[in-house]
């Protein structure tokens, strides 16, 4: 009976140690809207991870999906792919994107969900990031608003939870 109790405890402490995790270094979030399609679907759920730019731990790369304050409104939060870092230099020619005169392979985003859109080359200003939803013919992004503050990321996409059927990390 003395085995029962303990494993009573580890389970119960286990638990509770999840429980801390997932409530204060982990967000849930709903995915709303198409433009990030095919990485992640309208009504999908993520986690994202509030600490990891904020200490340090790591920093904003391109091809991160972070999720941020919208610039426009501070009440509406936006999930987007980083494109531009700080210092760099981006252009959309006939929808092909370009990072300091190279062009970007994008595997995620499929032919069907390219746009032949244009933008002038863009020096991306120290402090922000350039942001680009994966389905360029419908997304409200960076080419419309400008750059992203840094201080309005407030998370990295990390695992999708919800449908079951994708569940995983977030690619």
């Amino acid at each position: 009976m003395r085995d029962v109790g303990y494993w009573a405890r580890d389970l119960i402490l286990s638990v509770i140690i999840a429980l801390v995790i997932i409530l204060f270094l982990y967000q849930p979030v709903k995915v709303e809207g198409t433009s990030m399609m095919p990485a992640l679907e309208d009504q999908e759920r993520v986690f994202i991870n509030k600490y990891a730019y904020r200490f340090g731990i790591t920093r904003v790369e391109r091809g991160d999906l972070v999720v941020f304050w919208y610039p426009g409104d501070p009440s509406k939060s936006y999930i987007k792919r980083v494109i531009g870092l700080p210092g760099d230099t981006v252009e959309v020619r006939q929808g092909v994107v370009t990072v300091n005169g190279r062009e970007v392979e994008e595997p995620y985003v499929p032919r069907r969900y390219r746009d032949r859109s244009a933008m002038e080359a863009v020096k991306v200003p120290e402090g922000t990031y350039f942001v680009l939803g994966d389905h360029r013919s419908s997304s409200n992004d960076s080419r419309n608003w400008g750059p992203v503050p840094a201080e309005a990321i407030y998370g990295k996409a990390v695992f999708v939870y919800w449908p079951l059927s994708k569940l995983g990390a977030v690619h």
